[in-house]
């Protein structure tokens, strides 16, 4: 096997995306190594983690793993230790120091994050809601929402929203159509944060354009004509512009750096008066 390929074992006692996340972050960084990541979930018996330690055994490297039960932990710590394979309790430091700071122990319950409190619920709520107001439904109770994206199609708008949806912000989408007047609902919206998406024309004909591959459809429309495509995004600027709506440009982002952008936008948009001010 090649010296650039790396093996990683991600052991937690949950589901894993914690986990996961964190593995991946940091992974990404490194764009010259091939890593090869065996994730071993809900792991909360002392049989199970024996399993693993023999699998981690069979193919040795980096173990990163969440595991809150202590006795669990200082076995797989031991275990790693035999091995000769670095182990990193990935959660260790940053509960340390939230039990300093409070002054209080961590429960150090598997899953805890996952638990149906007020929380998962409201996730679940602004999920549902997201979903109804997808691509212009249900344009009759827009005002109901949290932050309602606006934008041409193909500027990830549903993407972004499902993602915010998981945040727990309820939030809609409408697709601006060339010819097609936007919806009175819209134009009427005074409570409700409506930021526009917007992307550069060629970058947008490309994602178009590849829609259309998929859709086996090769014909040439206006949809992924160029000319029509930058008036499209010009029109659209332009409505954002009159409405005073703020505008997030997609072109370079990723749907986890576009909804970043958009939650601070709107706890900005959230705080009293007087803090504004002092921000600004």
């Amino acid at each position: 096997m090649s010296e650039s390929v790396f093996h990683v074992h991600l052991v937690s006692d949950a589901t894993g995306e914690t986990l996961n996340a964190v593995a991946n972050a940091c992974i990404s960084q490194f764009s010259d190594v091939e890593v090869i990541e065996y994730p071993w979930s809900l792991v909360r018996t002392k049989g199970q983690l024996e399993m693993v330690i023999r699998e981690i055994a069979a193919q040795p490297g980096l173990v990163l793993f969440t595991l809150v039960d202590q006795k669990l932990h200082d076995l797989l710590v031991e275990g790693c230790g035999h091995l000769k394979v670095p182990c990193v309790p990935v959660l260790d430091a940053v509960i340390t120091s939230l039990a300093d700071f409070f002054g209080a122990e961590s429960q150090s319950q598997p899953g805890r994050q996952h638990l149906l409190d007020s929380n998962y619920f409201k996730r679940i709520e602004a999920l549902s809601f997201t979903m109804a107001h997808d691509d212009g439904q249900m344009v009759e109770t827009l005002n109901e929402a949290d932050i309602v994206l606006v934008g041409v199609s193909r500027t990830s708008k549903t993407p972004t929203c499902i993602y915010l949806a998981n945040r727990g912000i309820k939030t809609a989408n409408i697709p601006l159509v060339p010819n097609t007047p936007v919806t009175e609902f819209l134009e009427n919206i005074t409570d409700t944060l409506v930021i526009g998406l917007t992307t550069s024309p060629s970058r947008l004909v490309q994602i178009r354009r590849n829609r259309l591959l998929t859709l086996h459809e090769s014909r040439e429309t206006e949809y992924i004509d160029q000319q029509h495509v930058r008036q499209e995004v010009l029109e659209a600027r332009k409505l954002f512009e009159r409405k005073g709506w703020p505008v997030i440009d997609v072109t370079r982002r990723s749907i986890e750096e576009t909804a970043a952008e958009i939650l601070n936008l709107y706890h900005a948009s959230q705080s009293p008066p007087d803090e504004k001010s002092a921000d600004e």
